[in-house]
């Protein structure tokens, strides 16, 4: 059985819906039906929104839902489930809440493991009103704080994290800060998961912290007596067990900021897909929103194709089904005005049974499909619009080649397409090439200044490069500056690009870490196993791995994720892979955490700002 983040944390949740009772497998509900509320913040209407709709809200007893910084008004005799952040401001409500009391009996979850300090703070608020600690049933900690999209697809939903890791100025403790906030989520997806992984990550930088810190974390867990992890004892063998390959985005730096011709990149890029939601121009003016999900059969299958064949596939369907409802029409239809006899008439009414049948599942396949033709027309204006196959083709025939020609650069520069479309292409340019000439980068800058475009991003890859120092030179000792391993990982990241067969150093790397055998690419990583002694080098623990989880610090993207699912599905017997990222970040976003450190170093801060 593969490991399906989706499904685990979806039954977490319903689990916590029916008030931490089981839930009964034939039925999906606990035995005992209850009515409730459900009270959230806004972190835990992102975790709940991709997995559960109003209807499985009802299903599950859940009566009414609100915000919990929402005035809200009493509703007696009717318990309420709390999910919420381990925040002091949400436990201030709760408190305030279980005073009044609003509900007759408080079930508390917490979305990752509440801190002690916090715990006694709640407590003694409870004790000092109003009788309010008999209230509270139960506290729990959940270990979700995370937003899964897909199977196989999560996000930290971490915002500018790339920024805050790659300051200049972000002092030590910070860092460490931050850290720790990766390592809390990915903590919460290994409980839920219930799997405790081997981990490998290149040395240095963010990718190592949080690698110790997630072993360290793991270690002092599995000491504990009732521990979250059911795997039975010490598995010899790592094919039982994931892999978990921690990165840093500077590892790969272009596929943050290239544009992709595939359409689920597509859809998040120029649509801005946002849990699973995507709002576009209708036929008939006004916005339409539309849910992109695992239900949705059409993007699950062809997520991963070019444009032009997406919209090849959206003319088949119509054509199938339109021949489908031609054969129901022609089944329906009577006998040509033939006398009917006896047995004419049950053959009739059987077809007609069928045809009725028939009917919600044809009306589900045409709403399918018009919302596709809705979506792929939108797509396609913007593509035709801003030359989006061009770029795409541009780019990759760029970093292919390791370089392009000079009047092709300039056409691209003055021609069609944003600002922002102009400097992601920029940025690109600067990243394929081996070396630039000083002289050529100054004119790159001065084509975009003519074209209004904030060039802070661009002066700011333009510097790192500059810093060029071979990734070998990370010394310990220098590893707590953040700006030297920055420096070295992108000079590295520079270097990771396309080979001919389109296969990314992500994934090249992915794929070396889980044949486990020996490679050149993968020599320096480092091992951490959280069930191994300390002492022991793990080197029986390489590989092969059947499942991996992909780990992308600073920010990750539909693109990365379907580089890596081919990957997984290439392999014989096909592989598993689970892509997560601290947050989901179109190219444009990303582009604009680099403006932000491009300013923080005082650079290119005297243009107009890009526009998407």
């Amino acid at each position: 059985m593969s490991l399906n983040l989706r499904q685990k944390q979806t039954e977490c949740i319903i689990r916590m819906l029916n008030l931490n009772q089981p839930v009964n497998s034939s039925t999906g509900k606990a035995n005992e039906e209850v009515y409730k509320i459900l009270i959230y913040d806004k972190s835990s209407q992102n975790i709940l929104s991709p997995l559960i709709n109003v209807k499985d809200l009802r299903n599950h007893g859940v009566t009414l839902y609100f915000l919990i910084d929402k005035p809200r008004k009493p509703i007696p005799d009717v318990p309420a489930v709390y999910f919420i952040r381990p925040t002091p401001s949400n436990l201030q409500r709760v408190v305030s809440d279980a005073a009044v009391p609003l509900y007759e009996t408080f079930h508390l979850n917490f979305s990752s493991s509440i801190p002690r300090n916090l715990l006694e703070d709640l407590a003694s608020g409870l004790l000092k009103s109003n009788d309010a600690v008999s209230r509270v049933s139960k506290v729990h900690d959940q270990y979700l704080d995370f937003v899964t999209l897909e199977d196989n697809l999560f996000s930290l939903a971490y915002s500018n994290c790339y920024v805050q890791l790659n300051d200049p100025k972000a002092e030590q403790k910070e860092i460490e800060e931050i850290i720790e906030k990766i390592v809390d989520g990915l903590f919460c997806v290994l409980a839920t998961l219930s799997v405790v992984p081997v981990i490998r990550c290149p040395q240095g930088g963010a990718a190592e912290m949080v690698a110790s810190a997630l072993d360290q974390r793991l270690r002092d867990h599995l000491l504990a007596k009732n521990n979250l992890f059911s795997e039975g004892g010490n598995f010899s063998s790592s094919f039982q067990r994931p892999v978990l390959c921690l990165f840093d985005r500077n590892f790969e730096l272009a596929m943050g900021i290239q544009h992709d011709f595939r359409y689920k990149p597509l859809v998040h890029d120029v649509l801005g897909l946002k849990l699973n939601r995507v709002s576009v121009q209708g036929e008939k003016g006004g916005m339409k929103s539309f849910e992109l999900d695992g239900l949705d059969s059409f993007w699950v299958a062809n997520g991963g194709l070019e444009f032009p064949e997406v919209a090849v596939e959206i003319e088949n369907q119509l054509n199938k089904y339109k021949k489908d409802v031609d054969e129901v029409n022609r089944r329906t239809g009577g006998s040509g005005g033939a006398e009917f006899d006896g047995t004419d008439l049950i053959g009739n009414t059987k077809h007609l049974m069928s045809a009725v049948n028939s009917l919600p599942k044809l009306t589900e396949r045409k709403q399918v499909i018009d919302k596709h033709t809705n979506i792929a027309t939108v797509l396609l204006g913007e593509i035709k619009e801003r030359s989006l196959d061009s770029y795409a083709k541009k780019e990759y025939d760029m970093m292919a080649r390791g370089s392009i020609d000079w009047n092709e650069l300039l056409g691209v520069l003055t021609g069609k397409g944003s600002k922002m479309d102009k400097l992601r292409f920029a940025i690109m340019y600067l990243i394929s090439l081996e070396t630039v000439p000083q002289s050529e980068a100054e004119m790159v800058e001065t084509k975009l200044r003519e074209a209004e475009v904030d060039t802070s991003a661009f002066q700011y890859v333009k510097k790192i490069k500059s810093l060029n120092v071979p990734l070998t030179s990370v010394s310990s000792a220098s590893r707590g500056n953040i700006v030297d391993w920055a420096g070295n990982l992108l000079a590295a990241g520079m270097k990771n690009l396309l080979s001919g067969d389109r296969q990314l150093a992500l994934a090249r790397t992915v794929e070396a870490l889980m044949e486990g055998r020996p490679n050149p690419e993968v020599e320096s990583y480092l091992l951490f196993d959280p069930r191994a002694p300390k002492s022991s080098s793990g080197s029986h623990l390489r590989g092969p791995f059947k499942e991996a989880i992909v780990f992308m610090i600073g920010g990750g993207n539909y693109m990365e994720n379907a580089s890596l699912q081919e990957l997984a599905s290439r392999q014989q017997p096909a592989k598993h892979i689970i892509y997560g990222t601290t947050e989901i970040l179109t190219g444009a976003e990303f582009v604009e955490q680099l403006a932000l450190l491009g300013k923080k170093m005082g650079l290119g801060a005297d243009s107009a700002p890009a526009a998407h």
